[in-house]
């Protein structure tokens, strides 16, 4: 019998601000594997953050997650850009299913405000593709519940934050 060992399902954490989505960024940078997915990047003006985009992975395509002038659902002082979290990113999760990697930053209240994100993820996990998310610290979406009992968990903070992307690199690289 042939024995595959399970493909590496690993869920980043953390306090907002701690280097989360970069740390993803670094990851897929440096990984073999052909990554596909959505990335959340701030969007920034003079130092200030004033939103937050979007960007596909394999496309390239950038859109506007939120910002403080959409016509979405308000988290904070911020409103969600329906038509981008669906058009960019839940597609792009959809369309890295012919990746080898599916990476999703991230999963929290702004983006688990789309039917459509939801679902997409969730067929993420239905597949038998390596996964790398970006998870909310305190959400307790049903989805976000099923990630934190179905991958390994990784909290980021100051002291590992740094070393941290070699360590998922290797973990996501030996069980091709």
């Amino acid at each position: 019998m042939n024995y595959m060992a399970p493909r590496p399902r690993i869920a980043v954490t953390g306090s907002p601000g701690i280097g989360k989505s970069t740390l993803v960024a670094r990851v897929v940078d440096a990984c073999k594997l052909k990554a596909g997915g959505v990335l959340a990047r701030d969007r920034r003006y003079k130092d200030r953050r004033i939103g937050f985009e979007l960007l596909d992975i394999s496309s390239g395509a950038v859109g506007m997650l939120a910002d403080e002038k959409g016509s979405g659902p308000q988290l904070g002082k911020y409103r969600v850009h329906p038509e981008d979290l669906d058009g960019i990113g839940a597609k792009a999760i959809e369309d890295a299913l012919k990746c080898d990697l599916i990476v999703v930053d991230e999963v929290g209240p702004m983006e688990l405000s789309s039917r459509r994100f939801v679902q997409a993820v969730e067929t993420a996990i239905d597949s038998s593709k390596p996964m790398l998310v970006v998870l909310h610290e305190w959400s307790n979406h049903r989805l976000a519940k099923k990630i934190r009992s179905t991958f390994q968990v990784i909290t980021v903070t100051r002291e590992n934050r740094d070393s941290l992307a070699e360590e998922i690199v290797r973990s996501l690289s030996s069980r091709k």
